[in-house]
């Protein structure tokens, strides 16, 4: 019902809505109408009433609010059923908990807060409230578990292209999980996949972008090198709006994908990467070397060129990168 009235609402504009029409259209009375108008305002949304004319929303509130993601929603089917939570332990675990008992393909789990986000290698991931996208999706793909690997890939391009929209922002895919701006962490990726023998049940992609977060928001060990969306951006934007283009660009992306393998999809990986022609420091599980990351392979493998001139293809490990003018042996 609530859905239904800011969509008549924002469909009117400046122009007030009346509570009659309000009734007539939704079957229901006008006392009814203007519960529902108290309730909206409570949940921060800023709904003008004038006298004997009716209702204008002035302004909805910087929520990620199911019914604020469905309002700028362009995708088919991703994102449309929606489990939003104002804080949790990690998105990732909801999303599982919720595959595991069983859920439509491309359900969206967001939260303004995580208590215990996590990223690669077991890390903690710091997601302050209402200051980021803290969301993972659930997909159900028909390709093999050995390809699962390869959504991290997509779910880079799809965010570093939606956050690359925003005026004043070139950020960077760093292989093969983080995006970089101005070379320093903005995003975090992390897939975890549920499988049988050659079946995927669901594979579950969990996202962390820092759109506005601020140096107080973070321990003082990581402060110089988080970075948030809004520290560079020079026009206004909208988390709902960036989520909301992140989702259609995962959904392309998948499709194609699903369609023609994910050929297409690493190349566009490739455009965006920092990664790529850099000299790295690789720290595998049984050996520390130094080289220069020249490709990825059919699988998103790295390729680094070692200073010996052997190829040596990056399975697990961390992988810093040198940056241009660097002295010593510095990576980051």
């Amino acid at each position: 019902m609530r859905n239904r009235i800011l969509e008549l609402l924002r469909a009117s504009g400046l122009e007030p809505v009346s509570g009659e029409k309000i009734s007539e259209q939704l079957g229901v009375s006008r006392t009814a109408i203007w519960k529902h108008i108290q309730a909206l305002k409570d949940e921060g949304y800023q709904i003008e009433s004038v006298q004997k004319r009716g209702y204008i929303l002035r302004e909805a509130p910087n929520r990620l609010f199911p019914q604020e993601i469905s309002s700028h929603l362009q995708t088919k089917w991703l994102g449309r059923s929606v489990c939003y939570e104002d804080c949790v332990g990690s998105t990732n675990n909801v999303a599982k908990s919720i595959a595991n008992a069983g859920c439509d393909n491309g359900l969206l789990v967001v939260a303004e807060e995580q208590g215990a986000g996590k990223g690669r290698l077991s890390r903690g991931w710091i997601s302050p409230h209402a200051k980021g996208i803290w969301f993972s999706v659930v997909l159900k793909p028909p390709f093999l578990p050995q390809e699962a690997s390869k959504c991290t890939l997509l779910a880079a391009v799809a965010v570093v292209k939606a956050v690359n929209g925003v005026q004043g922002v070139n950020a960077a895919i760093k292989w093969p999980n983080d995006i970089l701006l101005n070379g320093r962490k903005l995003v975090g990726i992390l897939t975890e996949m549920n499988a049988e023998f050659g079946h995927i049940n669901y594979v579950v992609i969990g996202t962390g972008i820092n759109t506005h977060g601020e140096p107080d928001d973070y321990p003082e060990d990581v402060r110089d090198i988080a970075i948030s969306v809004a520290d560079v951006a020079t026009e206004p934007f909208t988390r709902v709006q960036l989520l909301a283009d992140i989702l259609k660009n995962m959904e392309d992306l998948y499709e194609l994908a699903c369609e023609k393998g994910f050929a297409p999809v690493l190349e566009e990986w490739r455009k965006y990467s920092c990664t790529l022609g850099q000299e790295v420091k690789v720290i595998a599980p049984d050996m520390t070397y130094y080289g220069t990351a020249i490709d990825i392979d059919e699988e998103g493998l790295l390729i680094v060129k070692k200073t010996d001139g052997q190829l040596e293809k990056v399975v697990a490990g961390d992988v810093s990168i040198r940056p241009a003018g660097a002295k010593n042996n510095s990576y980051s």
